[in-house]
């Protein structure tokens, strides 16, 4: 089965074709009974061949997968995602696409007025995500028989788009529009900036007397909330300068986003990484490293030492450089002197001016310890087999998280972290220090270089677990670390309310997004 913008097809095997006398032998042909005893005929002889067909194919394939699965390595802690991806019989890819064509067709469905469709669109797609995400849990694939309903109830709807000639063309040429829009309102507001003190906003973005945040995000709805959240929970939000890089592709709908809401008046800079003139190969090791098809197959592939990878460690977000920019802080930020880092997943709901008060003790980051269980300290990220490791870092040393820190440009300029950070990526440019991730490394850039906050300031685990309600009450940045962002449909119910409160529905961009 294909599914494509510009056509539909359903290819169907109901057995082997008859065999046909030659030209020159056939009888000419005895019409006993109606076309209608014949048409009803077949259609019995389809039905029949369909789910036979159905019936051996789908369970030879079911118990062809459940083999191969447990054959691989019966104690691995997740399936292979990509590799379910890429092969050509998944359910798990039909699924994905249809998902993926839906989403389009809803967008268009909406624009030409078809309510209905787009409803129908919609309540499909849900139905074939819960199907993905109960695949997801129990950590075997989808087979034929569980989801053929799903695939055919949504090719069904597909098809009706194609026939109301919702295409590709149709939908490049609208989201070509959309985009020029987009660029046109960038363009009015940056016009109206100027002219309503743009030098005043400019000197703001290189104060240090007020507070600097920053995010590095290609997700806006997500960068929206910690904006938000930020200034709702801000005593003075016009002192606050949220410092926002994102990549090319979204580069001018985050900015047309955050130019057309005013967030208590914050001040807001969006800035485009692949534009800086210091990013480059030469100068940043891991950008070569990120580019290489090697590095590339290793994360994809999951196999990490002739072994099978947790699932955690196969997220295509380590290849991203906007993961690894949080690094070179000092050089997007030359001007700054202090400045707050916090992940796109997280949610503030206290005011964070007192972090900058915080005396560091002369150190360079911030942040809070997780090492109240053993596996969070450094022994779990790190491989101890190596001596280099074995020789510079206590195993037993206490283990820190990402996501909200505090850091002190002063000092890391002064001891020269970034370049702390590129010797230790170019040590393990053959991958033996430490597998895959930024944690790692950043244990050993600011080794020695962190100090503790009150864990108050960064609650952490909300997207893989159960966090004490004390600890949600009094914590300033809750933290959704896990596979279970609020963002998505597998988001924890009980946890997405405090994300939720802080996203703005109202807004007619999110109504036709179709955010729920």
């Amino acid at each position: 089965m294909h599914f494509g913008f510009d056509s539909f097809y359903i290819f169907i095997p109901v057995g082997p074709p008859m065999r046909r006398r030659p030209v020159d032998f056939r009888r000419p042909a005895r019409r006993r009974f109606s076309k209608v005893f014949w048409f009803t005929l077949c259609g019995v002889l389809f039905l029949i061949g369909f789910a036979l067909f159905g019936r051996e194919r789908g369970s030879t394939s079911t118990s062809a997968m459940v083999k191969r699965y447990y054959r691989r390595n019966k104690f691995m802690e997740g399936i292979n995602i990509t590799e379910e991806m890429l092969s050509p019989h998944s359910i798990t890819r039909q699924l994905n696409d249809q998902i993926a064509l839906a989403k389009a067709l809803i967008v268009i469905a909406k624009e030409s007025n078809n309510l209905q469709l787009a409803w129908q669109l919609s309540g499909q797609m849900r139905h074939s995500q819960l199907l993905l995400s109960n695949g997801a849990t129990r950590e075997i694939p989808l087979t034929g028989t569980e989801s053929e309903i799903a695939i055919r109830d949504m090719a069904f709807l597909l098809y009706q788009a194609d026939q109301l000639h919702y295409d590709s063309a149709t939908l490049i040429m609208r989201l070509k529009s959309r985009i020029e829009s987009l660029q046109e309102l960038v363009h009015s507001v940056n016009f109206q900036k100027k002219l309503n003190g743009g030098n005043q906003i400019a000197d703001k973005l290189k104060d240090n007397s007020l507070y600097h945040f920053c995010v590095f995000s290609d997700n806006i709805l997500a960068t929206s909330v910690v904006v938000n959240s930020t200034a709702s929970n801000s005593f003075n939000p016009n002192l606050v300068v949220f410092h926002i890089v994102t990549d090319n592709i979204n580069y001018a709908p985050m900015k047309a986003w955050f130019s057309m809401n005013t967030f208590r008046g914050l001040t807001i800079e969006v800035q485009n990484f692949e534009a800086f003139s210091w990013l480059n190969a030469s100068y940043v090791p891991v950008l070569k490293q990120l580019q290489d098809s090697d590095t590339q197959n290793y994360y994809f592939s999951g196999n990490i030492d002739d072994s099978q990878a947790p699932i955690k460690y196969r997220n295509p977000k380590y290849l991203s450089m906007l993961n690894h920019l949080r690094f070179y802080i000092p050089e997007v930020f030359p001007s700054l002197d202090k400045v707050v880092f916090l992940d796109d997943d997280v949610v503030v709901q206290k005011d964070l001016s007192p972090l900058f008060s915080i005396d560091l003790n002369g150190n360079v980051n911030g942040a809070v310890e997780t090492c109240m269980e053993t596996f969070h300290r450094y022994h779990k990220y790190l491989n101890y087999s190596h001596p280099i490791i074995r020789a510079h870092f206590d195993p037993d040393a206490c283990g820190w998280a990402f996501g909200m820190n505090i850091f002190d440009l002063v000092e890391w300029r002064k001891r020269n972290v970034t370049g702390i950070y590129q010797y230790w990526q170019e040590k393990n440019i053959d991958r033996t220090l430490w597998k895959l991730g930024t944690l790692p490394p950043g244990l050993l850039t600011f080794y020695g270089l962190t100090e503790p906050l009150d864990p108050n300031w960064h609650i952490l685990g909300l997207g893989y677990t159960t966090v004490d309600q004390q600890l949600l009450q009094n914590g300033a940045v809750l933290h959704f670390n896990g596979n279970s962002k609020p963002w998505l449909k597998i988001g924890k119910g009980k946890y997405k309310l405090l994300w939720d409160k802080y996203v703005d529905y109202s807004q007619p961009i999110l109504q036709q997004c179709n955010v729920h």
